[in-house]
């Protein structure tokens, strides 16, 4: 433009954005100029797009009868019209951000400024900041550029001379500035992508918790990795029954939701407790809690562990009160057994890590004759707790049990104190 105003041209009279181009090297051409004889016989437009290539006409211009303007404009009004494209690229809008308002309305307040004062462009207070460098100092030079007197508009020379001060005299290109941008670009998306990670990390951590709550940690990380789980056999597991007795009486006098409420407290006390110690929750079914220690890692001290764990939850059942009937008292009913089982992961959709054999029915059975606030020992689990000398055993006899006859089992009374 400047080159354009030094030639015999001497100004431009229709620029607007559509009139800048740009070739397949980058390089910002100025076009339209030169066409004023046709412009004259252009009569084919419609009222809307006939005020809509006004809209980067200086107000001087507008104010004037269209027969009588100067068919080349004037270089104050090219620069007014510069102004407006640049608001388009900074702000990446339309002219005067135009949306509600026709451009109709915008020409007839720029050519008949209302009380307030001209009408130009309104900035955005949120985009007035130093979004990028110098960019207030660019928004000033704007806004002289659409000043209402001519003759206060920098001239084109003197704008060059501005966007060489800004870029302290290097000739910033649009390769530059691309590049400048792309690397803006990437040093945000490299956050943007820290962050998710960072949160993607986070959710994981929260579904491995979950995980391994469900299942063995060991399961969990085979099953993650995609490989399958085969059932495996353990010769010596020891596991643990309990269950709440007189439970369907506590029921009878409770609401639900007091059920669950108890049995959350209850339980979520329980599992505090074995979180501390080697051994494996099974699975909870109503008032019945299923512990495991030996698997799916073997463990030579499953039988100490799984006493240690009855021990301390029976100390935590005596201490527990019924908030709704504190008159009612907490009694639990342990049975544990020693002995061989199978264990595997069963199922898809809802995986479980189940184990089989008669194992677990004979735990069970330990559990359901024993007697409430008492820990229930077959006779392998005594004889495996023998092994380690702390643990105080009394013999209760001979009992029937169901499927095995007669059997001798033995009480856990406790443990000595070192």
């Amino acid at each position: 433009m400047a080159y354009l105003h030094l030639s015999q041209i001497r100004s431009h009279g229709y620029l607007k954005s559509a009139n800048c181009l740009v070739d397949s090297r980058w390089v910002l051409k100025v076009a339209g100029f030169g066409l004023q004889a046709l412009r004259t016989t252009n009569t084919g437009q419609d009222e809307y797009a006939y005020h809509r290539d006004l809209l980067w006409m200086a107000p001087e211009l507008l104010r004037m009868d269209p027969q009588s303007r100067p068919i080349y404009g004037t270089q104050s009004g090219d620069v007014y019209s510069f102004a407006i494209v640049l608001q388009e690229i900074m702000f990446r809008s339309l002219p005067f951000f135009i949306g509600d308002i026709s451009p109709k309305e915008v020409i007839t307040k720029v050519k008949e400024p209302p009380a307030e004062g001209i009408f130009r462009p309104q900035i955005p207070k949120d985009e007035n900041t130093a979004q990028a460098p110098h960019q207030s100092l660019v928004i000033e030079k704007m806004k002289q550029c659409w000043a209402e007197n001519p003759t206060e508009r920098p001239t084109f020379k003197a704008l060059k001379l501005f966007l060489k001060k800004l870029h302290k005299g290097r000739n910033i290109s649009i390769m530059d500035s691309m590049l400048a941008k792309l690397e803006k670009y990437s040093s945000n998306l490299e956050e943007i992508i820290a962050q998710r990670t960072s949160a993607l990390t986070e959710e994981k951590k929260k579904t491995d918790k979950l995980l391994y709550r469900m299942l063995p940690r060991e399961v969990a990380e085979e099953l993650k990795r995609g490989r399958n789980v085969d059932a495996e056999l353990y010769d010596q597991v020891t596991i643990y029954f309990s269950d709440i007795v007189d439970f369907t009486v506590l029921c009878s006098k409770s609401t639900p939701m007091q059920v669950v409420q108890l049995l959350n407290g209850l339980y979520t006390q329980f599992d505090g407790i074995i979180e501390e110690h080697n051994v494996y929750k099974v699975e909870t079914i109503g008032d019945a809690y299923m512990l495991a220690s030996g698997l799916p890692t073997k463990n030579a001290r499953h039988a100490a562990d799984i006493a240690d764990v009855a021990l301390q939850l029976l100390d935590a059942t005596i201490g527990f009160r019924i908030q709704h009937l504190p008159q009612n008292r907490m009694r639990l009913r342990i049975g544990l057994h020693t002995g061989s089982c199978a264990a595997g992961v069963v199922g898809l959709t809802m995986p479980r890590y189940c184990l089989f054999g008669d194992t677990v029915n004979m735990a069970s059975r330990m559990e359901s004759t024993g007697e409430p606030l008492k820990i229930h020992l077959s006779e392998s689990s005594a004889n495996a707790l023998k092994s380690f000398p702390q643990y105080l055993i009394s013999e209760r006899g001979e009992i029937e049990v169901k499927g095995k006859g007669v059997v001798t089992t033995y009480w856990l009374d406790g443990k000595k104190t070192e």
